[in-house]
């Protein structure tokens, strides 16, 4: 379903019009329906790691890493970090492992007051903590620090809405977000579609997650990796 049939179903459901429903205040609606529905897939797809189908670049950030710096901030666009990985100085690539700070009782910089090669990582204030902090002669600085990471929906803009095309980009029921928008719109202009909108929405909702969280039944049970390959 195009972007242009969910707002013209987003309208049909509540009687609106581009007038009463304008195209700046419909995009941001529908905007909104996405990604919320799009962070239920997330919370609930754990095997494949949903990632939204009109992204096209892979859900990797990677970065250079500095002398002594333990703070590296990264885009918001990134919901949920999965893994960091750090390239030493010899050329190969491991994975670090996530502190967790309600074990932890002395200051970090106080643990690890030596740079070196990064073990352990810490998600604060919008930015991932290395520890200890690399050393020049540890790591490889450039494009040294590698993230996989989830991100939200790909949100729909005005000119994709004008070209009318763009589907969006979970599996299936793209329809619900002509719902969730017009239920949003209904609950301040339409009282009394409020309860079957919902219902729709959430029928709809519980289809998509049943197909997100069903999927790993394919995925072969046996099927094992050991440490990361690097080259």
């Amino acid at each position: 379903m195009t972007i242009a049939d969910i707002n013209i179903k987003a309208r049909n459901l509540v009687d609106a019009d581009t007038i009463s429903w304008t195209a700046a205040n419909l995009l941001i609606d529908i905007n909104i329906a996405y990604e919320n529905t799009v962070a239920e897939i997330l919370k609930n797809d754990r095997t494949w790691e949903f990632d939204d189908a009109n992204y096209t670049t892979a859900p990797i950030l990677t970065t250079n890493l500095v002398n002594a710096q333990n703070d590296y901030s990264f885009s918001t666009a990134f919901l949920n970090v999965l893994k960091v990985h750090i390239l030493d100085a010899g050329g190969n690539w491991f994975e670090l492992k996530q502190l967790d700070l309600t074990k932890i009782n002395t200051p970090l910089e106080e643990l690890y007051p030596v740079n070196g090669l990064p073990e352990y990582y810490d998600l604060r204030y919008g930015s991932i903590w290395l520890y200890p902090a690399p050393a020049t002669a540890s790591v490889t600085i450039t494009s040294g620090l590698r993230i996989y990471a989830q991100r939200n929906a790909d949100n729909f803009t005005s000119a994709q809405v004008t070209t009318g095309t763009k589907v969006p980009g979970f599996a299936i029921h793209h329809e619900i977000l002509a719902f969730l928008a017009a239920k949003d719109f209904a609950m301040a202009y339409r009282k009394d579609r409020v309860p079957y909108l919902m219902a729709e929405s959430d029928r709809m909702l519980k289809k998509i997650l049943e197909f997100y969280q069903t999927r790993e039944k394919g995925e072969p049970k046996n099927l094992s990796m050991s440490g990361v390959n690097s080259r």
